[in-house]
């Protein structure tokens, strides 16, 4: 049987006061129980930890080599204590998000920042990656949330739908395509396109949508960056197909949006969590800030401002 810390704790109250009466009152504890706490920690020790006297109580030889060790184990509890009870307070900690750069760009910052101002001393990390990263960065641990498209690796991962993004035909100023109320895909690819990397989960949509209609676009050039996109459009060298929530991504100089339509591309964002395990406090809390934040996207959505409250809003 291993010592407690209840027994731990007394054999150092007396030794400090000399006293089963003082000790018993610091520590709110009985004389008997007290008595009886210390009986077993010699027991478990082998051995007597104190002489007891008329005079009162001292250390044995045996006592006072244990009494540093037994200090240490107490400060050791109480800090180990102390830290658990400061991580479930969300006083500290750290978190790991990996978004689309699109929703860490046009999402995350009023999240982050509202969380901030509630959890001031949480750390936090925030890696922008394709889908498949942050897929692989939360199915592997490295990240605790994730904020992508619906992922492949279902067995591994959790996938909460928050909202449904949708894409936009984006221009430079004075463009025809901007005399319209929507623009059809079809309409949109009779004009050289502003593509975005073959990896991204944009560009994976686009040509979905491709296929569908037999259509192939004149891809002027490829960029890996949706704010490059943008300011490429604005020069005047094409047009784009974006989701409606990059617009944090580009410069609202120099170009205009229109939805796209014929068809209607909904694109379903939301959290990914690991199948197995339960959150951190400090994750559990960004996790519900997360919700929070994506309720007031949907109802921007629903009454048609949402990219409009973006920089790059259209009319």
């Amino acid at each position: 049987m291993q010592p407690s810390i209840r027994q731990l704790k007394a054999f150092v109250a007396i030794a400090e006061f000399g006293s089963f009466v003082e000790a018993s009152e610091r520590l709110h504890m009985s004389q008997p129980a007290l008595s009886i706490a210390i009986r077993k920690l010699e027991e478990c020790v082998g051995g007597v930890l104190f002489n007891r006297s008329p005079r009162g109580v001292q250390l044995t030889p045996e006592g006072k080599f244990f009494l540093p060790t037994a200090r240490r184990l107490i400060g050791d509890w109480d800090e180990a204590l102390g830290d658990l009870g400061e991580l479930f307070n969300k006083q500290r900690g750290k978190i790991t998000l990996a978004a689309l750069p699109t929703l860490a760009a046009g999402f995350l910052p009023t999240v982050l920042a509202d969380y901030r101002r509630r959890f001031p001393n949480i750390a936090i990390s925030v890696h922008d990656v394709l889908a498949s990263q942050v897929d692989d960065l939360v199915s592997d641990h490295w990240a605790d949330i994730g904020l992508s498209v619906q992922p492949l690796r279902a067995e591994a991962t959790h996938f909460e739908p928050l909202v449904e993004d949708y894409f936009v035909a984006v221009c430079p100023d004075g463009h025809p395509l901007l005399a319209m109320d929507t623009v059809p895909w079809e309409a949109l690819l009779r004009y050289p396109i502003i593509g975005v990397s073959r990896l991204s989960s944009t560009r994976a949509a686009i040509e979905s949508v491709l296929k569908e209609l037999s259509l192939e676009m004149d891809l002027m050039c490829e960029v890996s960056q949706i704010g490059t996109a943008g300011r490429m459009v604005a020069a005047g060298l094409g047009v784009a197909a974006l989701p409606s929530l990059s617009f944090r991504q580009i410069s609202a100089e120099g170009i205009g949006w229109r939805p796209l339509t014929a068809p209607h591309v909904p694109r379903s964002l939301g959290i990914i969590t690991p199948s197995r395990g339960s959150p951190s406090a400090a994750a559990t809390a960004m996790l519900e800030l997360v919700r929070e934040h994506a309720a007031f996207l949907r109802v921007r959505f629903e009454s048609g401002n949402a990219t409009a409250s973006y920089k790059g809003g259209g009319r």
